[in-house]
């Protein structure tokens, strides 16, 4: 089976699982580059050397090439308008195709103002593409739902995501306590000081939890224009002795972080299209507190099973969800295992790669994904 994913770059978000697509198929797995980009989204590592990518943008001959195959294999994913190209020919011609996105419409229907996503929408109708095999990969839990407002993709819609490194060998070593005994909680924070991540929510819950005189500490890490502001916020509020303000540190120290803290904090607001950070969070054995509005959030956490979900922007609803986690070490730890087994049975690489291909397979059948739960599992409107 030869399968090819066409996006602008492959990046850190994508790596993981290109690799395991590559073990799996070999010299019948290319990742096809559509341009030129130096942005990294922060990541210091180089995947420009990984035997399987094409440059398509690097020369004619490749892009005949990286053509070649979009008319060619037996699956093709596309991601951004950048790959459109290659996405027509292919459906043009009925063949199985995948269009893959975050959602369109964070903020409604303003955002048909944007000419990417104009252009996207106005190719599915006007193309006729409503009529051929083409699914969509639904990088959001909301992204269903802005497709069925859209009329596009009815019926075709399937879980995907970003798949950040599981260690499929982890094992969290969680204490058993058998009591509901509080404890001092160590709590993290991790993302880019902007507005829409709430980076000021973690220093609103510090003053509350020190009103109530709870025993905590919580470490932020990052950087971004909003950093400043924060940290003014938490000297104005006197909380400088329990959130600690960590700046940017190596991938690798964050993960060292998530194994070493209790309860991880994923604030942002409906402008996060997935977050990966909460795949790295729960696979390292947190205890994740995360907005509702976040798109990985629904897909990954099941609230009170592996996680906590509170309401996008409401102090009171983090307040309730984070003091339910510190009063309740059993219910802490019990999530913190199922977060692990969540991000090794279900949210891996290896196991998005397997399903990806058991998808194909039933849909070059005639028959819809016999997956149940998990990436390409089937996605419907919420």
């Amino acid at each position: 089976m030869k399968v090819v994913f066409f996006s602008l770059v492959l990046n850190h978000h994508q790596a993981c699982l290109a690799d395991v697509f590559y073990d799996l198929l070999g010299k019948d797995y290319f990742f096809v580059e559509t341009g030129r980009c130096t942005d990294q989204k922060g990541s210091t590592d180089d995947y420009s050397t990984r035997p399987y990518i094409l440059k398509s943008w690097a020369s004619k001959l490749l892009y005949s090439k990286a053509m070649e195959l979009a008319l060619t294999a037996d699956a093709c994913v596309f991601d951004g308008v950048e790959a459109l190209p290659f996405e027509k020919e292919r459906v043009r011609r009925g063949l199985l195709s995948f269009d893959t996105s975050e959602r369109y419409l964070k903020r409604g229907l303003l955002n048909l103002a944007s000419p990417v996503i104009l252009k996207m929408i106005l190719t599915y109708h006007f193309a006729g593409w409503y009529k051929k095999p083409i699914y969509k990969l639904c990088m959001s839990a909301y992204a269903a739902n802005d497709h069925y407002h859209l009329f596009s993709y009815k019926d075709k819609c399937y879980k995907w995501g970003y798949f950040t490194y599981v260690d499929e060998k982890f094992k969290l070593d969680v204490p058993g306590s058998g009591t509901a005994k509080p404890l001092k909680a160590e709590l993290m924070w991790c993302a880019r000081f902007l507005k829409w991540k709430h980076p000021e929510l973690p220093v609103l819950l510090a003053s509350r939890l020190r009103r109530e005189g709870y025993d905590f500490v919580i470490d932020m890490y990052g950087d971004g224009i909003e950093w400043g502001k924060t940290k003014q916020l938490a000297c104005q509020l006197g909380v400088t002795d329990v959130v600690n303000f960590r700046g940017n540190v190596p991938n690798s120290q964050i993960l060292e972080a998530m194994r070493s803290h209790d309860i991880f904090l994923f604030t942002s607001d409906k402008n996060e299209g997935w977050g990966a950070v909460l795949n790295e969070s729960m696979s390292n054995g947190c205890a994740v507190v995360g907005s509702n509005a976040i798109g990985s959030v629904p897909y990954l956490i099941n609230d009170g099973t592996n996680g906590l979900v509170f309401q996008s922007g409401d102090i009171d609803s983090l307040y309730e969800k984070v003091t339910l986690f510190i009063n309740n070490t059993v219910l802490r730890d019990k999530c913190r295992i199922e977060a692990v087994n969540t991000m090794q049975k279900l949210w891996s690489p290896q196991n998005a790669a397997k399903s990806f291909l058991s998808l194909i397979d039933n849909l070059s059948s005639g028959c819809d994904t016999a997956i149940t739960e998990g990436p390409c599992s089937k996605a419907l409107p919420v």
